[in-house]
């Protein structure tokens, strides 16, 4: 890894607050990512978002194939010395994008959205995708959106009608981040309104 832990992560962490910001906008961390030449279980975005936002004080919870979880479990808890934890307790999900989609649903069902005294204590996911663009596929709206917000993801349609579910209770919920394999991000807050707007 020859990435600068200082600067370059402080570059991820203000794209990051820019896309969540302005939910569906994509970021681009090319200039970052063409730094690494570690082997990964992951795409390198993905792998530079759990860098930027894990440390020593929050928990996360890898939802991958066995060995992949496992290789990426132990890769992340070196680089952060965050510690895992259940499903339902982990500060962080972290979804690969091969994992079967029974698991995403018992996951999500699963995970903590907070409390009404305590919405914070929520998971964040950060989700691996194939490639996002700026395709109709979703429709965002809501807060830091002009209008609507168009959000091809990959991800499954059940996977956000589930979403939705989770986040109907504001301000209970979870947030989102996308991570794909040409180094892009996006995010979706629990604020945004997630609508289907064809199979995806």
């Amino acid at each position: 890894m020859i990435i600068d832990q200082i600067h370059d992560l402080q570059q991820v962490y203000r794209k990051v607050l820019h896309s969540m910001s302005r939910p569906g906008n994509i970021s681009q961390l090319n200039n970052i990512t063409e730094k690494m030449d570690e082997e990964l279980p992951c795409n390198n975005a993905f792998f530079l978002c759990t860098l930027t936002l894990l440390d020593a004080e929050v928990t996360f919870h890898v939802v991958a194939n066995e060995e992949d979880k496992a290789r990426l479990t132990e890769i992340i808890s070196s680089y952060t010395m965050s510690q895992t934890a259940p499903m339902d307790k982990a500060d962080f999900i972290l979804l690969l994008q091969d994992t079967p989609e029974y698991h995403v649903e018992q996951v999500l069902r699963e995970c903590k959205i907070g409390s009404l005294l305590d919405p914070q204590q929520s998971a964040t996911w950060i989700m691996e995708s194939v490639h996002l663009s700026n395709s109709p596929a979703l429709s965002l709206s809501g807060p830091g959106i002009n209008g609507v917000q168009p959000l091809q993801t990959g991800s499954d349609g059940e996977f956000w009608k589930r979403r939705n579910e989770r986040v109907k209770e504001y301000p209970l919920g979870i947030d989102v981040i996308l991570a794909d394999f040409s180094n892009q991000i996006a995010c979706i807050p629990r604020t945004t309104s997630v609508t289907m707007m064809e199979v995806i």
